[in-house]
């Protein structure tokens, strides 16, 4: 609980709000580069929550969701302090490229190295001037390029801390996703901050309903915190329910790809899933689901290889159950999109 923060040199106090630019070096034209941070200081201590976006550069659903949560009102009844980091990746995003320069992928290389690699370094500057300085962290990404994953939070749920603030967060499937080496998330548990990690959408696409459900799950979050007010409007809470397993199902042949369920389907063990064939349809091969689950990822590219991956399949224990909350939740947000504009 604090009512100030220091970063990069500059110390904002209670009622301030202030963009600081963390120098990340020059590119080879000698242009400068830097990572914007935008904070928000409350008038009351309280918390201090980061929340990051684009660590992928081709990332782009949570540079959009960081762009209007700190235009919402809300947050001028703001508790504690918000750290708001809409570009972590900012040399991914030049590029439109999930990676640096260099290949590596920056959330593999967390905390970083002062002298490491260029991905170490950016992972270095973030760990000391951002994490290091918050109590809650939530990291905003989508699936990869010509991926779609439905709207999930994967978190450490066995912390109990975390998992409160996971199932505040209202999208109804939550993974109990283990922690990849190298990643934020790793790094941030060895640091004892509690983080979230929201999946939604597909790189290098805006998906409106995984933008609308990412603001709003932040505020949630926020106000479990009681980083902000109780919302005058509350939204119908979404039941939220933890997948026992994941797996894909990947491609038996290479051919031209044709889905026939869609993301967040409940399927049966053996129903089919879609089907490869080549270009003249003179060949087809089935791809059938090998268990009963819900798709909260799937393929969107027609041309596919040997071994890719098509559908991404979680188990539950209340399929049915948990195949209703989803149909729900996306019938909430789609009649918010055509009762309400884009903000």
């Amino acid at each position: 609980m604090t009512d100030s923060i220091f970063i990069n040199g500059t110390r904002i106090n209670a009622g301030q709000r202030e963009t600081i630019e963390l120098p990340l070096g020059t590119l080879y034209t000698h242009t400068p580069l830097s990572m914007p941070v935008h904070v928000i200081c409350g008038q009351k201590p309280g918390p201090r929550l980061f929340v990051s976006a684009a660590i992928h550069g081709d990332e782009l659903n949570g540079v959009e969701i960081i762009r209007r949560l700190l235009k919402d009102k809300a947050i001028k009844r703001l508790r504690g302090i918000l750290v708001a980091i809409p570009v972590v990746n900012v040399h991914g995003l030049l590029h439109q490229s999930r990676y640096l320069p260099d290949r590596r992928d920056l959330n593999r290389s967390f905390p970083g190295s002062e002298k490491g690699s260029l991905a170490g370094r950016v992972a270095h500057i973030f760990i000391e001037q951002i994490v290091k300085q918050c109590t809650h962290g939530i990291d905003l990404h989508t699936g990869a390029i010509h991926r779609s994953n439905l709207p999930q939070i994967r978190a450490n749920l066995d912390d109990e801390e975390t998992a409160r603030l996971a199932h505040a967060f209202g999208v109804p499937v939550l993974l109990n996703s283990n922690i990849r080496d190298g990643s934020l998330r790793e790094a941030s548990a060895e640091l004892g901050l509690p983080m979230l990690l929201y999946e939604a959408g597909e790189a290098l696409r805006f998906d409106e309903v995984s933008i609308r459900a990412g603001v709003c799950g932040i505020k949630n979050v926020m106000r479990e915190l009681d980083m902000l007010p109780p919302s005058r409007k509350p939204r119908k809470p979404t039941e939220p329910y933890i997948a026992r397993s994941s797996n894909w199902i990947r491609a038996s042949d290479s051919g031209v790809f044709r889905t026939v369920v869609p993301l967040g389907a409940h399927v049966e063990k053996g129903k089919l899933l879609g089907v490869i064939s080549d270009p003249f349809g003179e060949t087809e091969y089935e791809i059938l689901s090998n268990c009963e689950g819900i798709i909260i990822g799937k393929n969107n590219l027609p041309l596919v290889n040997e071994g890719d991956a098509l559908f991404h399949l979680a188990r539950f224990r209340e399929v049915a159950d948990v195949a209703e909350e989803i149909d729900t939740f996306q019938d909430d947000y789609y009649v918010e999109l055509i009762d309400t504009p884009l903000i």
